[in-house]
Formats: structure tokens, sequence, C-alpha cells
């Protein structure tokens, strides 16, 4: 029998509690995915003011040498299914904020504190205890500086010896960049200042820690996994990265069927399936009502769901908003991001109120609604490491129409209508003639009824659940665990 694995998850965001995007939803479902197939996961996350309190039984304080002031963080735990458990990290001065990472489009100042201090303290619950995780799970820059703690402090302690962590890329993009200083700032010992280790630019960076210094790498596609290594997409590490090929492996991110089906989900107007799409319309009514939009004449419904930003290719979608006016079809549009692109999207459904609608806020009924009533699921990324809601698009029978970049490579086959074959489109071209060439032959495709419904029951079909990716992890952890 294999040997049932404790695994210690770290992470700067978590749903139900705290959101900015998909890594929340990754925390939630990959802990428990890996309980059900046999293993013990502990997460950890900070206890931020947006979180109730308390978040569950307080089991104590612990002293966390961060920098030169005395800071203790407190742990509350709780334990919402069998096999896991979820640690909160408190110390007020930190977490206690309206926000995650910064206010407005300001990151805190201390950010290198914070998230410094979360590293620690993971380590120091289980060395306080005693207790020893067969491996720690760490997950972008938030939390990067896991591994490097061991490394530094632990690696001889007498319950932590020797530690393994698994490091999970999921934007490379944000990398956690610090003053020359924050080495000194920290404690850490003076030669991982060095260029072999976190010095970046003259600075230092939290991402590159977690790169060097874990046994495993892994990131949330296999497409992005080989884009990251490249100088478009490697954001200045593509060579670092390239001299650990051979410890990085793409796991693709996975699915809660549990929250995101259409034949069980409690959020829209009718329940429905592959075998019965008869509720889809019904959906589709429901949420041209719901945007204020009306339900005649019919015109395939174009969706949106993510944050409204350059990276996401959204103000390719707001300069193209003539194009988009020429088309028979409607959009509605939820989500919050940079201001010329929410005023692009106002301006467009300003222009045509009763094709357009937007709705700028994070609202996981309306999301839901979405999802089962659009019949197309817009996602122009210029990048995209994995994304999760064209894997719910696909489910909800909503056909998405996505670049070919990173994860939306490995989920959406494009549609060939000679072979009756794909599940979507694609195009290449992060620009308005490859964004509106994509949503013509959607339209033209969603013309021929009998053909589109086979494309629909084709997505549908698709199974993307957590399963399949937990093996994965499991087996890139056993494979960091032989390597110390």
């Amino acid at each position: 029998m294999a040997q049932r694995l404790h695994i210690a998850f770290a992470t700067s965001e978590l749903v139900p509690y705290v959101k900015t995007g998909g890594l929340a939803d990754v925390s939630a479902a990959l802990p428990k995915a890996l309980t059900k197939l046999g293993h013990k996961v502990t997460v950890f996350v900070p206890r931020y003011g947006a979180i109730p309190y308390p978040p569950g039984e307080f089991v104590g304080s612990v002293h966390v040498p961060v920098d030169a002031v005395h800071r203790s963080a407190g742990y509350y735990v709780a334990r919402p299914a069998k096999g896991l458990q979820v640690v909160f990290v408190e110390h007020p001065p930190f977490f206690e904020r309206p926000q995650l990472y910064g206010a407005g489009n300001h990151d805190y100042a201390d950010n290198r504190l914070r998230f410094a201090f979360f590293s620690r303290a993971v380590v120091e619950y289980f060395r306080s205890r005693g207790e020893r995780p067969h491996v720690f799970h760490a997950h972008d820059w938030q939390t990067a500086l896991l591994p490097v703690y061991l490394k530094a402090f632990y690696w001889s302690d007498p319950t932590l010896h020797r530690c393994p962590t698994v490091f999970t890329i999921h934007n490379l993009a944000y990398q956690g960049h610090f003053p020359a200083d924050t080495v000194g700032v920290l404690g850490l010992p003076w030669n991982l200042g060095t260029r072999d280790a976190l010095e970046y630019h003259g600075g230092v960076s939290y991402m590159k820690g977690g790169i060097l210094f874990s046994e495993g790498l892994t990131t949330v596609s296999p497409q992005y996994a080989r884009e990251i290594q490249t100088p478009e997409m490697g954001y200045g590490f593509e060579g670092i990265l390239r001299s650990r090929s051979a410890d990085l492996e793409g796991i693709l991110n996975g699915v809660d069927y549990e929250d995101w089906d259409p034949k069980t989900d409690p959020h829209i107007a009718r329940n429905y399936s592959a075998e019965d799409l008869s509720g889809k319309a019904e959906c589709k009514a429901d949420l041209l009502r719901a945007f204020a939009l009306p339900v005649e004449p019919d015109m395939p419904v174009v969706g949106i769901i993510s944050r409204l930003v350059h990276q996401k290719g959204f103000d390719v979608v707001v300069g193209s908003w003539w194009d988009l006016l020429e088309r028979p079809l409607r959009m509605v549009v939820l989500g919050t991001g940079e201001p010329d692109v929410q005023d692009g999207f106002r301006r467009l459904a300003e222009r045509a109120p009763d094709r357009f609608a937007v709705r700028f806020a994070y609202d996981s009924a309306l999301a839901h609604k979405i999802e089962a009533g659009a019949d197309l699921f817009l996602m122009p990324s210029r990048f995209e490491p994995c994304g999760l809601t064209q894997m719910y698009s696909l489910r909800y029978g909503t056909v998405p129409v996505v670049r070919s970049t990173g994860g939306l490579v490995d989920t959406v086959e494009p549609y060939d209508a000679r072979r009756d074959r794909g599940t979507g489109f694609r195009f290449d071209h992060a620009d308005g003639t490859g964004l509106v060439w994509a949503l013509d032959e959607a339209l033209a495709a969603y013309r021929e009824r009998e053909a589109w419904q086979r494309l629909v029951k084709r997505g549908m079909a698709k199974d993307f659940s957590w399963e399949r990716s937990a093996r994965a992890y499991v087996g890139a952890f056993r494979r960091a665990m032989a390597k110390v």
C-alpha cells in the first residue's frame, strides 16, 4: 500500500474566504482532491481582515523571527472535511487590512515582511509542535521564501530536517521584487543575496528563491511549462527555469465539479445536462433578465467573467467595439479591472444598451448564471497559465472562444466543421483581427444548429476533474521526497 502523505499547503488565497484569482480556487479544490485519495492536507492562509473572527479553534501562538521586531503568529484551525484542516495565521498588524496585497493600484509597502512572516509562520507551526509533514507545497511569490527558510534555518532541525518543498508557479509575471537590503532585514545569511540565490537585477526576488530552493517545480498547465522557458513568456526567468527543466512539470489545474456542474448547480434557473439541454434556453433567458437585456430577438450571447485587464486581452475587446456592434450578438461582462478597460466596456454598453451589459463586481452566483446562460465564452488572454473558466464553460455547454496560449491550448480543441470535431474556437494573435475572426467563425457555426449541438455536447463530455491533477501532484511530491 502506498504511503499516506501529510502535505503542508501554503497559500495566500483560499475560497471561500478570500480570492483575487484562480489561486484561491486551486487552493480549495486541490487539497480536497488530495484528501479523497487518502492523504492528509493542512492548508495555511493568512487571517485577513475579510475573514470573520474567529475563523476556527485557537490552538496557540508562536514567536516568528522575521526581522528585528518581536512578532508572534496566532493559529486558528478549522476542519472542513476528513483529512483536511485549514490553519489561519493571525498577525493583525500585517493582515488586518481591507485588501490582500495593496490599496488601489499600489502594493502595500511592507509586503516583503508580510509574506516572509507568513512563510516562516507556516514552518514554525510544525517546529513548535514537533510535527514533520512529508512535504511542503508552496504557491507563487507570496510563499516562495518557505523553501528558502527551510534550507537556511531548518535543514538540520530535529523536527524539520531535510523536509522537501514543491513550488508551484501560478503566474510568473508576479515575482515579488524587493530592495537589495531585504536579505539583511530578514536576517538571512549574506550569501542568499548573491546572484546564485535571491539577487535579481540589483534587488531580491522571492519567486527566484522558490524556483531555486525547492526540490520540485510545477506550473499549472503543460503548455505554460513550455512557454515560461522562452524569452517571450519567461519574464527574465527563462534561463533559470531552463536550468531546472528536469524538475519542472506542467500539471493542468482541474475543475471542482461539485461546485461547477449544470446538473446540480443551485444558482441557475434550471438544471440541465448533455442528455437534456432544454434547460439551457431557460438559463439564457434568466441571464438576459439579470442584466436587464431583452430576451427577444434570439441571438448568441457572449459571456465574460474575468479581471478586466490588459493581460487578459480585454483592451483588444474594447478596441474592437465597432466590429462588435456590427455583429449579431449580445455580450454580458462581469468583473473589475483597469480603468481604461472598464471605461471601454462602459462606453460599449452605452452605445448599444439593448445588446451589451456590464457589472463591475465579483458576484459568484451571477458567474454561475453566465456560465449556464451564455452561448459563447470569451477569453482573449495575452497569456493564461491555465485558466479555469474555459473549463467551467465546456461543462456548461458554453462554447469557449480563446487565444492560443497556456492552458487554453491544453483545454480547448479548435473546431473543425468539415471533420465535425473540436470543442471551441482559438485565435493566435492578440489583436482585433484575430479576435473578430474567431467570433465570426463561432457565429457562423452557431447558425448550423445540429452541428452546434454536437459541438456543445463534445465540450460537456470533457473531464477536467481534480482527481487526475491530484494524482499527478502526489507523483511530484514523492519525487521531491526522494531527492532529500
